[in-house]
C-alpha cells in the first residue's frame, strides 16, 4: 500500500508539471532561464574549484593527513573520524552541496562507516559566506551588517546540529568494533597520507582528468535541479497551489507570533532559498528581526532544491537521506533561535564588537561586495563554458584510446 501511494504521488506530481508546462509555456520558460542564469553565472564557477580541489586532495591522501591530526577534535565533538573535518571546512567555505559530495566520496573510499557518513552529511552542508554576505545581506537587504548575525547563527547552529547528531546510530554501533585510539603524530599523519597516495594506482593525468569530469558531472546535475525547482515553484504559484499551502503555514507563524504575510515567502524559501530570501526582504509588513528569523530558518533548512541535490549525490552510496532531512529541520530552528539571541549584541550593539575580516557597515565595503558579485556574474559564463569544453575534450580523448 505504501508503494502504491508513492507511485500515485510521483505520477501525480509529474503529470501536474507536464500539464502546467503546456498551459503556461511563457512563465515556465522565464523561470527556466532564471534558474539557468543562476547556475551558469554563479553556482558553477563558484563551486567548480572547490569540487576539483576536494577530489584531488582525497586522491593524493591529504585528507588522511588532516584526518589523523583532527581525530581528537572531531571524534569527541561529533563522533566522526578526523577526515570529517575536511568535509566540514569545505562545506562551510564553498556552500552546499559540497559537504554531501565530499562525505559521499569519503564513504566510497571506506574512510567512513555508514552511520558516520550519515552523521557527517547532516552538518556539513551549509550556506557559503559569499551567499550569506553577498547575495542575502547585500543583494536582498542592502545591509552587509546583517551578514554577521546570519553567518553566526547559521554556522553555530550547524555545529550544534553536529553535536546533537553524534548520538545518532549509537545502538547500531554497539555491535561494531570501535577504532583503537592512537596518539596524534605528524609523522603518522604523513605516513598515512603517503600510503593513501600509493594505494591509488592511477597516473597523475588520470587523477586530474577524473577530478574534473566528476566535478562537472555533479555540477551539471546540480544545475538541473536548480532549473527544475525554479520552474516547479513558479508553476505552483501560477496554478494557485502555493497560496493554499501557504494558508497552512499562517497558523504555524501565528504560534511563533510572526506575521502571517510571511507565509508565502516562507513556502517559497522551503522550495528554493534564493527566491524565498528575496521575497522575504521585499515584505513590508514585517520588521527586520522577523524577516531575518525566517531567512535564518530557510538557510538552515537548505530548501528542497538543495535537499534534492544532496539526495542525488548520496544515492549511489548506502547513506540514507532521512537523517539529513531531520537534521535540516533542527538546524532551521537552531538558526532561528540564535538569530533572536544574537540580534541585539551582533546587530543593534555592533559598535562594541570587532570582527576582523568580516565586513562591517560602510558604503565602500558594501560597494566592494556588490562589485565582486557583478564581476563574478560577468566572468561566470566564460568559466562555465571553458570547463564544459575541457570536459568534452577529456571525454573525446579517452574515447579515442578505447
Amino acid at each position: 500500500m505504501k508503494q502504491i501511494i508513492k507511485t500515485l504521488s510521483l505520477s501525480g506530481v509529474t503529470v501536474f508539471i507536464a500539464i502546467s508546462l503546456i498551459k503556461y509555456p511563457d512563465q515556465s520558460l522565464e523561470a527556466s532561464i532564471r534558474g539557468l542564469n543562476m547556475w551558469w553565472e554563479v553556482v558553477f564557477p563558484s563551486l567548480l574549484p572547490f569540487f576539483i580541489t576536494a577530489e584531488l586532495l582525497i586522491s593524493f591522501g591529504f585528507v588522511k593527513f588532516i584526518g589523523v591530526l583532527f581525530e581528537p577534535i572531531m571524534r569527541p565533538l561529533f563522533n566522526v573520524p578526523g577526515v570529517g573535518s575536511f568535509a566540514w571546512a569545505m562545506g562551510m567555505a564553498s556552500g552546499y552541496p559540497t559537504g554531501a559530495k565530499i562525505s559521499a566520496r569519503l564513504r566510497e573510499e571506506k574512510q567512513l562507516t555508514q552511520i558516520e557518513a550519515e552523521r557527517l552529511v547532516s552538518f556539513t552542508n551549509a550556506s557559503s559566506p559569499l551567499f550569506i554576505f553577498g547575495a542575502v545581506s547585500v543583494g536582498f537587504f542592502y545591509d552587509v551588517k546583517l551578514g554577521v548575525i546570519l553567518a553566526a547563527s547559521h554556522y553555530i547552529g550547524n555545529a550544534l546540529v553536529g553535536v546533537c547528531m553524534r548520538f545518532y546510530g549509537r545502538k547500531a554501533e554497539k555491535h561494531t568494533s570501535k577504532p583503537a585510539k592512537k596518539k596524534v603524530s605528524i609523522v603518522r599523519a604523513f605516513r598515512e597520507m603517503h600510503h593513501a597516495r600509493l594505494d591509488d594506482p592511477r597516473p597523475f593525468g588520470k587523477v586530474v582528468g577524473d577530478a574534473v569530469l566528476n566535478s562537472i558531472k555533479t555540477l551539471v546535475m546540480v544545475g538541473g535541479f536548480i532549473i527544475l525547482f525554479s520552474v516547479f515553484t513558479k508553476l505552483l504559484y501560477i496554478a494557485g497551489v502555493s497560496p493554499i499551502i501557504a494558508s497552512l503555514f499562517q497558523y504555524i507563524l501565528q504560534l511563533f507570533t510572526l506575521p502571517v504575510d510571511l507565509a508565502l515567502p516562507l513556502l517559497s524559501g522551503l522550495f528554493e532559498i534564493t527566491l524565498g530570501s528575496n521575497l522575504i526582504s521585499q515584505d513590508e509588513t514585517a520588521n527586520l528581526l522577523e524577516k531575518i528569523i525566517i531567512v535564518s530558518f530557510i538557510l538552515g533548512f537548505n530548501g528542497l532544491s538543495v535537499q534534492a541535490q544532496v539526495a542525488s549525490i548520496i544515492a549511489p552510496t548506502d547513506i540514507r537521506f532521512a537523517p539529513y532531512f531531520f537534521a535540516r529541520i533542527i538546524h532551521g530552528f537552531f538558526a532561528a533561535i540564535l538569530t533572536v539571541i544574537f540580534y541585539t549584541p551582533l546587530y543593534l550593539n555592533r559598535t562594541s564588537f570587532d570582527f576582523k575580516g568580516v565586513p562591517v557597515s560602510n558604503d565602500a565595503q558594501q560597494s566592494s561586495w556588490q562589485d565582486f558579485l557583478l564581476h563574478l556574474t560577468d566572468i561566470g559564463p566564460f568559466i562555465t563554458f571553458s570547463a564544459l569544453l575541457i570536459a568534452a575534450l577529456i571525454i573525446i580523448r579517452r574515447l579515442r584510446k578505447i
